[in-house]
């Protein structure tokens, strides 16, 4: 039922990534003036283009729903060959700010979503009454 939702694992899959991505944007956020500290990010949309990419199925159907994507994990990437500054750190406050408020409204509607997911399989298991 429900814990096969592939709706629901890949709304799981996008929180996950949503937390990481704020995991390392806060640690670059901490480390504003370290000298020759290298910022890092999360690739997450690039793998899952990959994973996409590999992905060869066939709807025998228009109103069928696409094949299920292969899973493609997140991974942290460390930006090594830039600076900012003169001691070798190459974080950007403003950039840093503009990845915390996008990660936000990304993660705000994946809750969304996933809250009405969450509602509809309640709906069906209570037969809409409740």
């Amino acid at each position: 039922m429900f814990w096969n939702d592939q709706l629901l694992r890949g709304l799981a899959d996008g929180l996950d990534t949503a937390a990481l991505r704020q995991k390392v944007t806060a640690n670059n956020l901490a480390n504003l003036n370290t000298p020759g500290f290298k910022r890092s990010y999360v690739l997450f949309n690039a793998e899952l283009e990959k994973a996409r990419s590999r992905l060869s199925l066939t709807r025998t159907n228009p109103r069928h729903y696409p094949g299920t994507l292969p899973r493609s994990d997140p991974r942290v990437q460390t930006e090594r060959h830039t600076t900012r500054r003169t001691d070798g750190n190459n974080v950007d406050l403003d950039q840093e700010m503009l990845d915390l408020v996008t990660n936000q409204l990304y993660y705000n509607a994946l809750i969304q979503r996933t809250s009405g997911r969450l509602a509809s399989w309640r709906y069906v298991i209570t037969e809409g009454r409740g």
